[in-house]
């Protein structure tokens, strides 16, 4: 059996990408990586068949290619996974591994191949449908130029004055929509993030939007409104270092 890893580009492997996406139902955080040419791709080549592919992009710097952060291979070819990582980071030359634990795959050798791990985000999709109710409170769209055509921007307002500002984000893998939302000092703790997180999820669903969500794990506040908003957690995004050959 020969094994070999081949850099190629993202359309090459789009296919593939596609299996991956469907396999996996749930929003991807790092799929725009991919749009913006965050990232670089290689393909996992079997005896002149492809099997599957992966992708590096910087953990810190988008410049840097030091970090594994997507790796799939057909069902069928599973049995090699050990065979092909091992390969792949070799050809790839990355230090980290960086994934959402609901990738069963990547994360499974995150946690085979990697030390120091360390969890950065807190991850949400959609459980059920809340119905806040706050006088005078209202949702509108941001009027204000917005040279991002992936994000819908949107006003909390009480009677005249903005409280809270938000909007949903495209660049996502369909049919997902992130969630952001960021409530003025002298207004929080009142319940208008959870209003207005329930508010966005109606948006994103009159889009035919999925919507989804993330915080940073120590942001007790956002992750409380988002529960209260009816999300629950799906997963976390973990960093690992890869430990080195002896």
């Amino acid at each position: 059996m020969e094994i070999n890893i081949l850099k190629t580009d993202v359309q090459q492997i789009q296919l593939l990408r596609n299996l991956f996406l469907h396999e996996n139902h749930f929003q991807f955080v790092y799929n725009k990586c991919h749009l913006y040419g965050w990232a670089d791709t290689y393909s996992f080549i079997i005896d002149d068949v492809i099997t599957g592919y992966g992708a590096v992009w910087g953990k810190d710097r988008r410049e840097d290619r030091d970090t594994i952060f997507e790796f799939y291979i057909i069902d069928t070819f599973r049995k090699y996974t050990n065979n092909i990582f091992g390969k792949f980071k070799d050809a790839c030359g990355a230090t980290f591994i960086q994934c959402q634990t609901n990738d069963a795959l990547l994360s499974s050798l995150l946690y085979e191949h990697t030390a120091n791990i360390n969890a950065e985000a807190i991850l949400f999709e959609d459980n059920f449908q809340t119905n806040f109710f706050i006088l005078q409170l209202s949702l509108e769209k941001d009027k204000r130029e917005n040279n991002n055509p992936n994000d819908c921007a949107y006003i909390l307002k009480l009677q005249d004055e903005t409280v809270a500002t938000g909007g949903l984000m495209l660049n996502y893998n369909l049919p997902y929509a992130d969630v952001y939302y960021e409530v003025k000092e002298d207004y929080r703790r009142k319940g208008f993030g959870s209003f207005m997180l329930q508010q966005l999820k109606k948006e994103a669903y009159k889009m035919q939007r999925v919507p989804a969500a993330r915080c940073n794990i120590k942001n007790t506040i956002s992750k409380s409104a988002l529960l209260k908003a009816g999300f629950k957690i799906c997963g976390f995004i973990v960093t690992g270092e890869i430990i080195k050959k002896a």
